[in-house]
């Protein structure tokens, strides 16, 4: 894919859309498009949280782990970002995220995005918004999973 074509993508995610053209291209020319088919692992829980990813085609689930194995707890989509949190805090990879159908992501190396969000106050809000969609979810799956474990010692 060529570099104009990456800057058009990059354009439509909304995160990006008020960056100058000339950050957008900056942006494609260092970022890394990823292609995947269904059930190919973007990456695996554990792994170092060496980049982030903005998915701009198709979807992937995110597995968790239990102790039956994996399972899915949820699904991002086109514009989606993943992957941030382990860039954020130095974390390993919490999840594992796989391919739903036909995806792909570009990838944006750890030290570019967090240039990228100290640079752009717009950008980094735009992230901590998304962290916190991403943190009120998970409190709403905690309290279904809660909900029903009560219900099932209650019996």
């Amino acid at each position: 894919m060529d570099l104009q074509t990456e800057t058009n993508l990059l354009a439509r995610v909304p995160m990006f859309a008020k960056l100058s053209p000339s950050k957008l291209k900056l942006l494609a020319f260092t970022s890394e498009l990823v292609s995947l088919e269904p059930g190919e692992r973007l990456f695996d829980r554990g792994d170092d949280a060496d980049s982030a990813y903005v998915i701009v085609e198709g979807h992937a689930d995110i597995l968790g782990h239990t102790e039956e194995g994996d399972m899915v707890v949820g699904t991002l989509g086109v514009n989606e970002l993943v992957g941030e949190m382990g860039v954020l805090t130095n974390a390993r990879r919490s999840a594992t995220i796989v391919a739903r159908d036909h995806m792909r992501a570009l990838r944006i190396q750890k030290d570019v995005f967090v240039k990228l969000l100290m640079d752009n106050a717009e950008v980094a809000l735009d992230v901590v918004r998304q962290l916190s969609d991403k943190l009120a979810r998970t409190h709403r799956l905690y309290e279904a999973a809660e909900s029903e474990l009560q219900k099932l010692r209650a019996g």
